[in-house]
């Protein structure tokens, strides 16, 4: 299975009056910077089988420009499970399907690090996972995920973590 870990653009810093941080919106430079982002990543992702989004509306914001950058037409559902502090060991019941099928998992920072690593099997993620980053991983059955991109906003696709201060 192929495992793509997308967090969240770039959000507002401001809560919305009356409401609470669930209701902080992408920024418009946020908005603006992911397309681009996502269309470029369209030949690694091809067509994923889903995309699970948290239910926090800048994750869903950012799932919506990434379907529409890939073109995808599936399901596109939440899942509480990608809440900022869910636990790694709850998405696991999102990853039950064929083996050769991708599923996109758009949340937050510091749980879409935390899976990576889990999935990798590191103690931590090396890399930065900033706003609108994607990682992609090849699960195995019966090992650690292998590393298939690390994409942060702006910066050239990598194949590999070397350079975990970068």
């Amino acid at each position: 299975m192929r495992l793509f870990l997308v967090r969240h653009g770039d959000a507002d810093a401001e809560v919305p009056e009356g409401l609470d941080d669930d209701a902080r919106p992408l920024t418009t430079r946020g908005r603006l910077a992911l397309g681009p982002h996502f269309a470029a990543l369209k030949p690694h992702l091809g067509t994923p089988a889903v995309i699970y989004m948290s239910p926090l509306v800048r994750a869903v914001q950012t799932a919506t420009l990434l379907a529409d950058a890939l073109g995808f037409e599936g399901p596109l559902r939440t899942h509480r499970s990608l809440f900022p502090n869910g636990p790694v060991g709850a998405l696991q019941s999102l990853l039950e399907g064929p083996p050769d099928q991708t599923v996109v998992l758009v949340g937050h920072q510091p749980s879409m690090g935390a899976s990576a690593a889990h999935f990798l099997g590191l103690n931590s993620f090396p890399k930065p996972v900033s706003p609108g980053t994607v990682i992609g991983i090849d699960l195995l059955a019966t090992e650690a995920g292998t590393l298939l991109l690390y994409a942060a906003v702006g910066q050239p696709i990598q194949q590999t973590l070397g350079g975990a201060g970068a």
